[in-house]
């Protein structure tokens, strides 16, 4: 179920004027700032000692996805394998937090799971294109929770949004919050289609206003996925929609992250933008296919000197 809004908030959403109002009412995204930040962020260097931590950490944050038409129940139970155990030779890699699938592959993967602390994430809601009634996305949704997701990625109808009819989609999030139940609910903006850091800075309080649990940057099926300075803004909004309402929403960039390198650059962006408490896989997930193997490999470099070949890590 959604959590009420302080009272000025909760006026805010009232009708589409007043939602209107306060979202473009938000203060600017200075452009060249957020990039420059970004940019600057992104250069920080992460000495041997703290090395190991960011890697086990960005490990420990994957949402470890297969989102293809070719999907097989083979290929999810190969996932989940080794989303328990990333490397079978090394027991001490942690595991990743989720593994994200179809909705009819969901029953596969928590079979899988089972008596493992690793959700089952699933996306719904006419993924990727959002383009369904309502109707169908509730029904989407509440079939995935049935599977036994625990986690459900939606995407928000960016026709809707960049027309202006904020009211609509912030009304669709909220009944799809409602169809969770108990499950998570992370929104998925697909920055790469609002054309600027505005409409990502207003899209993501739309979203957290409706009741996210996450905002998320990418389906991964349009360019562009997740970039450094797209998820700063979304972390400022969460930032400061905790200091406004005392709630804490997590972020999720996905799309385009492949190395340990580019992990490791957002960790620290995290860090660096909206602290410490998000620092964690319940408050920040990168959702991800390829990037585990390089992880694997840079975190094997780091214990023996030398990187392991090319066929030790399976394929995802």
């Amino acid at each position: 179920m959604t959590t009420a809004l302080p009272s000025d908030l909760a006026q805010a959403t009232g009708s589409d004027a007043a939602l209107r109002r306060f979202l473009h009412g938000l203060p600017g995204v200075d452009q060249v700032g957020a990039e420059a930040r970004a940019a600057q962020l992104a250069t920080r260097s992460i000495k041997t000692s703290a090395k190991q931590y960011a890697l086990d950490l960005a490990i420990r944050v994957i949402d470890l996805t297969t989102l293809e038409g070719q999907d097989t129940p083979g290929k999810v139970r190969a996932l989940c394998a080794k989303a328990r155990r990333p490397d079978p030779s090394d027991p001490s890699v942690p595991q990743v937090a989720a593994v994200c699938v179809y909705p009819d592959l969901v029953p596969v993967a928590k079979q899988h799971l089972a008596g493992t602390p690793i959700k089952v994430a699933s996306v719904a809601t006419a993924f990727p294109s959002g383009r369904a009634s309502r109707q169908v996305k509730i029904a989407d949704t509440r079939d995935a929770v049935a599977a036994g997701a625990d986690e459900i990625d939606m995407v928000i109808d960016r026709g809707a949004f960049l027309a202006g009819r904020y009211l609509q989609v912030f009304e669709e999030i909220r009944a799809v919050k409602d169809a969770c139940g108990d499950a998570h609910l992370k929104v998925i903006l697909e920055t790469g289609e609002l054309a600027t850091y505005d409409n990502v800075r207003r899209a993501s309080w739309l979203a957290m206003l409706a009741g996210a649990d996450f905002i998320k940057t990418s389906t991964g099926k349009v360019q562009s996925a997740a970039t450094l300075p797209v998820t700063l803004v979304m972390l400022e909004a969460v930032r400061d929609f905790r200091a406004a309402t005392g709630r804490q929403v997590g972020v999720k960039p996905a799309g385009g992250i492949r190395t340990a390198k580019d992990a490791i650059r957002y960790l620290v962006l995290v860090n660096e933008t909206a602290g410490e408490d998000w620092l964690d896989p319940a408050w920040f997930r990168i959702g991800a296919s390829s990037l585990l193997n390089d992880l694997l490999m840079q975190r094997q470099k780091l214990a023996t000197g030398r990187y392991a070949g090319p066929d030790y890590f399976t394929l995802d």
